[in-house]
C-alpha cells in the first residue's frame, strides 16, 4: 500500500512543494516543529535508510544540502536540525524514509537532552558489536 508520501509524489494529496527533481521532493511539513520545517524524501518508496540504494542515498544527501541551505537563508541564516527517524522506535510515523530540516530560533528546544553514559568497558563492547555487523 502506498504511503501518504507516495500519494503526495503522485499528486493525489496536495502539498506545499519547495523543490522537486526526478528522484527527490521537498515539501513543508503539515505539522511543523517551527515555520519552515521541511521534509526531504526520495521518490523511491522505502521505509528505512538502509533500504535505499547507495546511489539514491548519495543523491538524497546532495538534495538535502541544497534544501537545508535554502531553509537557513529563508530564515536569516538560522541554524537547523537535519533529522531522520529511522523506524517506529525512533519516532518514524510514515513508513517512507524522510529527513526533517527544522529551523531553530535562539532559545528553541534542543535534541539530545537525555543521555545514557557507558559503564566501565561498555563502550569497547558496543563498538565491537557494531563493527561485527558491518558489511
Amino acid at each position: 500500500m502506498a504511503s501518504i508520501f507516495t500519494k503526495i509524489i503522485q499528486g493525489k494529496i496536495p502539498c506545499e512543494s519547495i523543490v522537486e527533481t526526478d528522484s527527490e521532493i521537498a515539501f513543508l511539513d503539515i505539522n511543523p516543529c517551527s515555520h519552515g520545517h521541511t521534509l526531504c524524501i526520495p521518490k523511491r518508496e522505502v521505509a528505512r535508510l538502509e533500504d535505499l540504494p547507495p546511489e539514491d542515498a548519495a543523491a538524497l544527501m546532495g538534495f538535502m544540502q541544497r534544501v537545508a541551505a535554502a531553509v537557513s537563508r529563508a530564515f536569516d541564516g538560522t541554524d537547523y536540525n537535519l533529522m531522520l527517524n529511522n523506524g517506529v522506535n525512533a519516532g518514524q510515523e510514515v513508513p517512507h524514509i524522510h529527513f526533517h530540516v527544522i529551523p531553530r530560533k535562539p532559545g528553541s528546544s534542543r535534541p539530545f537532552k537525555s543521555r545514557e553514559p557507558y559503564g566501565e568497558g561498555e563502550m569497547a563492547a558496543v563498538g565491537e558489536r557494531i563493527r561485527a555487523c558491518l558489511d
